[in-house]
């Protein structure tokens, strides 16, 4: 979508803005996703995403231990030590940064789940594009108009806004914490939603006052605009309510100080809104600042401090907060979150202690019904790597958004189709007692080689699997899909593959075996 035909939709679709805690406060009316998450599959749930803006760094947040001394090779100046690496519960062969030790819980406790390798074939390196193709789910070459979840209900309410709040839905269907209405929940028209808006402090809010201007005719004015502003919005006593139901309104007493930790400070509200009995059923919050190209760790004390680990410590100590107030509230079945990033970076760090706009990069899924672990192979680090190899895709993001379509909101398998355009598969990060829908059997990658590597004309791919439909794809060492090798149904066994090699040119290669969700992935070199 270009920003420019956002942003139009965006102002008009706003009353006015509003803030709770200094926090803008967006609630999407029924657009689209808000009618789909309404009126299809379960309408119990609540889900997260949380934004990371600016593309983080991957391979410091979820470390391959496994591959810890190719790593050091290729990032000496920013890896992180590998005495400090946090080890997972059950899987020595990765890690977490050092400053997410409450995610390390989390995922020890089963509460979390990593998905490795998240991208999409031919990355772009654009902030604003690569953002855009994550919240519209488009291809790379594609410009949608309208969010991933948006298009399958944009001509069920036709007749929206009328008759809306109504006694079946009278809250704000989803609401997002920051500046503009996220892509994601834009229909075709409009993002059809109020906004409340108002720089004022959350108690302020829910108390009904508001900021006083000066004591002069206009500033009199303005102040009557303001509280006239926030009695009009249509959504605001219902938020009101939900605000100021419980005593204390959070529980938890994890949470950082406020103003330290501003993720936090967002989930914090969404915690208290859901704990009030709104029954909305998307937040969208953010944490910026992972546009790391310099001082991305600390030039004077261990590569394990600086920009970077502040960050990450932020996401662990929000999310952690988050899920202990939602658990003693007795929510945490209710709820489940994404953390997500429009590109990881590349795999060399660069002279300036920081990472340049990389390609995939590792997720996070967190809750009481994921299935927790990790999901795919470490990404590969080669012995030998340049300034503009990257970690290739293992799983396209709108797998991601399939899964918790069909396992989360249980949307039928059509119209999951409809909504992401094409068909993908999922994965099983959340717990199949969480969706009455039957899982489909899966096929099983069971090892991949290539002979010989490194490839000078041709190179054989042998594979084991199990029975079902195979696609064996190339990726060069900046991430980009260069075609498919080979797919189609095997039978159960080992298979070979003959890959002509003749035209491509020297360096790092990936070839990703995917089958049914499963996949794994190798590299290999080509010299001539």
């Amino acid at each position: 979508m270009k920003r420019r035909d956002f942003l139009g939709k965006s102002i008009l679709a706003g009353i006015s803005p509003v803030f709770i805690d200094g926090w803008s406060v967006k609630a999407m009316a029924e657009n689209p996703l808000v009618q789909f998450l309404n009126k299809a599959g379960n309408d119990d749930r609540v889900f997260v995403l949380i934004q990371l803006n600016g593309g983080n760094d991957g391979l410091n947040t979820v470390i391959p231990i496994d591959q810890y001394s190719n790593l050091s090779n290729a990032r000496s100046n920013i890896v992180i030590p590998e005495n400090k690496v946090l080890t997972l519960s059950g899987n020595s062969a990765t890690g977490l940064h050092p400053a997410m030790s409450e995610m390390k819980g989390l995922y020890d406790n089963g509460l979390l789940s990593i998905v490795q390798s998240v991208g999409y074939p031919n990355p772009d390196f654009s902030h604003f594009r690569a953002t855009d193709i994550w919240l519209t789910g488009a291809d790379s070459n594609q410009t949608l108009e309208t969010g991933w979840m948006g298009r399958y209900l944009d001509t069920k309410y036709p007749k929206y806004p009328t008759n809306y709040p109504n006694t079946n839905f009278p809250d704000p269907p989803a609401i997002q914490i920051g500046a503009l209405v996220s892509p994601a929940l834009q229909g075709n028209a409009a993002s059809l939603g109020m906004s409340i808006t108002d720089p004022t402090s959350f108690y302020q809010f829910v108390s009904g006052t508001v900021d006083n201007a000066a004591n002069t005719p206009a500033g009199h004015e303005l102040t009557y605009l303001r509280l006239v502003a926030q009695q009009t919005q249509a959504y605001s006593g219902s938020i009101k309510t939900a605000a100021t139901k419980n005593s204390p309104a959070n529980k938890s007493s994890l949470y950082p100080t406020a103003g330290q930790n501003s993720l936090a400070d967002q989930l914090k509200i969404v915690a208290q809104l859901i704990a009030g009995g709104l029954k909305t059923r998307v937040y969208v919050v953010n944490l910026g600042g992972f546009d790391t190209h310099s001082v991305q760790v600390s030039a004077t004390g261990g590569t394990e401090t600086g920009a970077h680990a502040t960050l990450l410590q932020k996401i662990s100590q929000a999310v952690n907060a988050f899920q202990d107030d939602l658990k003693q509230f007795g929510l945490q079945d209710r709820v489940m979150g994404m953390t997500f990033s429009e590109f990881g970076r590349r795999i060399k760090s660069n002279s300036s202690l920081g990472t340049d706009h990389g390609a995939a990069a590792p997720l996070f899924i967190f809750g009481s019904k994921v299935n927790g672990g990790v999901y795919g192979t470490n990404p590969i680090i080669p012995s030998i790597v340049s300034v503009n190899d990257n970690v290739p895709m293992q799983f396209d993001f709108r797998q991601i958004y399939a899964t918790i379509l069909k396992n989360w909101f249980e949307v039928s398998n059509e119209d999951i189709n409809s909504i992401l355009l094409k068909q993908y598969s999922t994965l099983n990060f959340i717990n199949s007692s969480s969706s009455g829908l039957t899982e489909s059997k899966e096929s099983k990658i069971d090892f991949i080689d290539n002979y010989p590597n490194p490839v000078s004309s041709n190179t054989i791919i042998r594979f084991a699997c199990s029975e079902g439909f195979v696609r064996i794809k190339l990726f060069d060492g900046i991430g980009r899909e260069i075609l498919t090798i080979s797919e189609g149904n095997y039978h159960r066994g080992t298979h070979e593959v003959v890959l002509d090699a003749s035209s491509l040119h020297n360096g790092n290669y990936y070839y990703l075996v995917q089958s049914e969700g499963k996949q794994m992935m190798k590299t290999m070199i080509v010299a001539k």
